[in-house]
């Protein structure tokens, strides 16, 4: 029995280790219905959701050079890795939870090699997508260029006005 906790101990800590994110998340009235039906909504994002034991998930964490108390861990806890965008993954969790009966609650964890509390992860959940960051971007970028161009087409438009109004005097 040793050598598979061993295995499990190892298997933590490497994700804990190799990925730049994770959510630390408890979690109650979870079914085993609800509990895969959640996996499977968060494999579409690309986010990895395992149950583990507190004890364990300590002991990989303190051999990861991360300090964690069993103590700042109650109930059920559960290790949600994002191989993508962690607000993403932060926002379908707590979207899940809203709809669940509140059946998540983050806890903290490791964003982009920032280690993150729970007050921190409310915060993450409220900032925009990549994508939608990006798209802001783009549009703050955009919005002077189409205003140029309007002030130009104008100009040239009462220019237009101008010389058509002259030739309609002059006949």
């Amino acid at each position: 029995m040793k050598h598979e906790k061993q295995l499990l101990l190892d298997e933590i800590q490497g994700q804990i280790q190799q990925s730049p994110s994770y959510l630390i998340a408890q979690y109650a009235k979870l079914s085993a219905n609800k509990a895969n039906e959640f996996r499977r909504q968060m494999a579409k994002i690309g986010v990895d959701f395992e149950v583990v034991r507190k004890r364990v998930l300590v002991k990989a964490a303190a051999q990861a050079g991360i300090p964690l108390d069993v103590k700042s861990l109650p109930g059920h806890i559960g290790l949600i890795v994002p191989k993508n965008d962690p607000v993403e993954a932060t926002k379908a969790v707590l979207q899940y939870s809203s709809g669940n009966e509140n059946c998540f609650q983050l806890l903290g964890g490791r964003v982009e090699g920032l280690h993150v509390g729970k007050e921190d992860m409310k915060r993450l959940s409220e900032l925009p997508t990549k994508p939608e960051m990006r798209a802001q971007f783009l549009g703050l970028l955009e919005a002077p260029l189409a205003q140029t161009l309007a002030v130009m087409d104008a100009l040239l438009s009462s220019v237009v006005y101008c010389l058509d109004n002259k030739s309609k005097e002059a006949s």
